[in-house]
């Protein structure tokens, strides 16, 4: 984690603080467990929860502790027990380290994906109001990065919306994939713990218990929830992109807002460059990056190696920090976006009208002309256009094999933009819903 493109609250999750005290919760929560099927003395329970519920743990002590065990699990325990007392024999009874790194490791994960959901929602609410405002902005749409038709600017962002929308409820369903828990002790037979205190750990720790859990969760959930993030990723860099095409200062149709004071280049005063959009596409790289070592976990030995776990204490914190980052920037790109309307106007005549070539070349087949006929005469025309910087509908009008089809009159209402944005409501209450 790069405190650069980090934000506190992910952090957090992630700090070893949180984690020791998940793992002790994981813990206790299994000796409340124990102590009601009586297995343990209820006093043991007890005491564990008051001295390690108010204890704050030693991080030091613990690394020190693992310098010599090599074992991070025992390490802990080791320090929990010096806390606790005698009671702590009664600690990990029946359960294996990977019943608590595993169930650790979802609850984050899942804490996580709360955090990204309710960024994802602060994305959503910025788009929707910034789509509302260009709603009816005219704008030309663009394939293979050519002028085709005209459509809105607020058309552009309700499809990133739709699109966010998409990633949220695919956020939503990675969350409840890792959101299992184990508790089933060595090779996960239960042959040591009663399946009932994983259930317990699992209802206090707002999971469920994993159906078969071999010694391991199996990873086939957190390739999916690794991959989701990179879904998520992608779609951040599909509009990080369609912004940076946007400032580019040929088009200059949108612009990351820049503030004052802020510089550009070290070498040139005059530049304004789409440094946002751009660190956007990069952090998108990464998270996307990260959805691969997380599939090859799957294919672990047997009922358990520990092949995968290098990879996730890498993975989990940087590819959730990451995206948590990522989301809130574009989130406030979105916010500040500077929209210039009037170089729309100017990009859409750019092409001397040349936008409404369809329109004609349905009309021409109104009208009698075969489909082939009418896409030659149409392109003849737009070709001078283009060659010779000619206006489209003068050269319609002065075509006679046209005009032995459409009257002037017919010819100059096929140049109607409002002709293109007639459906946009339409598409916003798809979007949006009738409100």
């Amino acid at each position: 984690m790069i405190p650069r493109y980090s934000r506190p609250e992910m952090t957090a999750i992630w700090s070893p603080e949180t984690k020791f005290r998940i793992w002790f919760e994981i813990e206790a929560h299994a000796l409340d467990a124990l102590a009601e099927i009586g297995t343990i003395p209820k006093s043991a329970a007890k005491t564990v929860w008051e001295k390690g519920g108010a204890a704050t743990f030693d991080i030091d002590r613990i690394d020190e502790i693992e310098r010599v065990t090599k074992h991070d699990v025992i390490a802990f325990l080791t320090h929990l027990a010096e806390i606790v007392g005698e009671d702590a024999r009664f600690v990990h009874q029946g359960m294996t380290s990977s019943d608590v790194l595993d169930t650790c490791f979802n609850i984050q994960l899942v804490r996580a994906a709360d955090l990204l959901i309710a960024d994802v929602d602060k994305l959503l609410a910025a788009l929707k109001r910034r789509a509302f405002e260009h709603k009816n902005t005219v704008t030309i749409g663009r394939s293979h990065g050519i002028h085709a038709e005209p459509i809105t600017f607020g058309m552009k962002l309700a499809q990133a919306y739709a699109e966010f929308d998409r990633c949220r409820a695919r956020l939503v369903a990675a969350r409840a994939e890792v959101a299992t828990c184990a508790i089933s002790g060595a090779v996960g037979s239960f042959a040591n713990i009663d399946p009932r205190v994983e259930e317990h750990v699992a209802e206090k720790l707002g999971l469920v218990p994993e159906p078969v859990s071999t010694q391991v969760i199996p990873r086939d959930r957190h390739a999916m929830y690794f991959a989701t993030l990179g879904v998520v990723a992608s779609s951040i860099e599909r509009l990080a992109t369609e912004i940076r095409h946007l400032q580019r200062t040929e088009v200059l149709e949108a612009e990351e807002y820049f503030s004052p004071g802020q510089k550009g280049s070290s070498a040139m005063p005059h530049k304004r460059n789409p440094v946002l959009t751009e660190n956007l596409t990069g952090l998108a790289r990464l998270v996307r990056g990260m959805a691969v070592p997380a599939m090859e976990n799957v294919a672990l030995w047997h009922e358990r190696d520990i092949s995968h776990s290098s990879v996730e204490r890498m993975i989990g914190p940087d590819a959730t920090v990451t995206l948590d980052f990522a989301l809130n920037r574009l989130t406030g790109v979105i916010d500040k976006l500077l929209v210039y309307p009037e170089n729309m106007q100017k990009n859409l005549d750019r092409l001397g009208g040349l936008v409404h070539s369809q329109r004609v070349l349905l009309a021409l087949t109104q009208k009698g002309a075969s489909r082939e006929d009418a896409y030659s005469l149409v392109q003849r025309n737009a070709m001078k256009v283009l060659e010779q910087c000619a206006d489209f509908l003068t050269e319609l009008k002065a075509d006679p094999d046209v005009t032995a089809l459409l009257s002037d009159a017919e010819i100059e209402e096929k140049f109607d933009l409002g002709y293109h944005t007639k459906h946009i409501d339409t598409i916003f209450r798809r979007v949006f819903g009738e409100a």
